[in-house]
């Protein structure tokens, strides 16, 4: 396990540079810059906006720069901070940046405000697919071919392909204008989140029924499954603690990307419902072409990836111990 941990980890360096590499490059190939927006700055005021972040600089210069934690500037200040004053650590030192459209906030004053508030959104989200999705997969499966199990698989797939957008707009419609019960969008009490959850959850939801269903068909037929009932043993706990754990398998596979999705935030949801999450800080920062900010959600969004799939690993292992890594491995 040890040897699995650490390989893991050298895989985790490698991604995270590969992944900061290619965004830097990319970031850099699109036309335009962060400060070419609609209205046109004086030329003069442009070439002192690059020089100040350093935009006049070779691109593998800048990119040591963002590397860090080297200062390559003439003066040995480095980028400035969102203060005007604090140098640009670099991100071996776990600074990402000033922002180039914020201009008084850093890459990490935004994730630290927009962050928290998308993982309480999607921590949410994800507690409504599970706790929809579950029950109903493992109901679905126990009535086999009855009405039950016709309307799970068909509300699953009217989930799974109606857009966000639709949803949002007929829970809008329904429990705002109808019946005047919850806001309409913002962000603060514990009300202004029930929409936005069920809108975020209700498609997980779906994935996660047909998962936990086609998981539970191949096990209720198993042996340890009818050794389990042949015992005498309550349903429920044939159900819950025998045939449920081995079917999760193939769920507990899908929460890890899932999971990384739901935290980092629906652009449509949060657009819809006026949310400052951290989906909207990306879009934006790609359309606004600031560089700093996207590579920053980019690589945010690469470590959670990272970590999840990780944590299914080692999940896979604590429910079968068969598929545990081996120490040489």
């Amino acid at each position: 396990m040890t040897r699995f941990l650490v390989r893991r980890a050298l895989w985790f360096l490698l991604t995270v540079w590969l992944v900061v590499s290619v965004s830097f490059v990319l970031m850099r190939a699109v036309r335009g810059g962060p400060f070419s927006g609609e209205r046109a700055l004086a030329p003069a005021i442009e070439a002192r906006l690059a020089e100040r972040y350093h935009l006049d600089w070779p691109l593998w210069k800048q990119y040591l720069q963002y590397v860090g934690p080297f200062d390559w500037s003439e003066h040995g200040t480095g980028f400035l901070g969102g203060d005007g004053t604090r140098p640009f650590g670099g991100l071996l030192a776990l600074d990402l940046g000033p922002s180039f459209r914020y201009r008084d906030f850093t890459v990490n004053d935004i994730l630290a405000q927009s962050l928290p508030i998308s993982a309480t959104l999607g921590a949410l989200a994800l507690l409504v697919a599970l706790a929809l999705g579950v029950p109903a997969g493992i109901f679905s499966a126990v009535k086999r071919g009855s009405t039950l199990d016709l309307l799970v698989r068909l509300a699953a797939t009217i989930g799974i392909a109606l857009p966000n957008f639709v949803v949002a707009g007929l829970l809008l419609v329904f429990f705002v204008f109808q019946l005047g019960l919850l806001p309409p969008a913002g962000w603060g009490g514990l009300r202004h989140l029930v929409l936005p959850a069920f809108v975020l959850g209700l498609p997980y939801a779906a994935y996660v029924a047909r998962l936990v269903r086609s998981g539970m068909l191949e096990v209720l037929s198993s042996d340890f499954v009818r050794t389990a009932r042949a015992k005498g043993l309550p349903e429920r706990i044939v159900l819950v603690r025998h045939a449920l754990r081995a079917a999760i398998l193939p769920l507990v596979t899908y929460l890890g990307p899932a999971t990384a999705g739901i935290l980092t935030g629906s652009l449509v949801v949060e657009k819809i419902f006026a949310i400052p999450g951290t989906g909207s800080h990306f879009v934006n920062s790609a359309l606004n072409r600031d560089y700093t900010l996207a590579m920053g959600v980019t690589l945010v969004y690469t470590v959670l990836v990272y970590t999840l799939n990780l944590a299914v690993d080692l999940a896979h292992a604590l429910l079968d111990p068969r598929l545990a890594p081996e120490e040489g491995a």
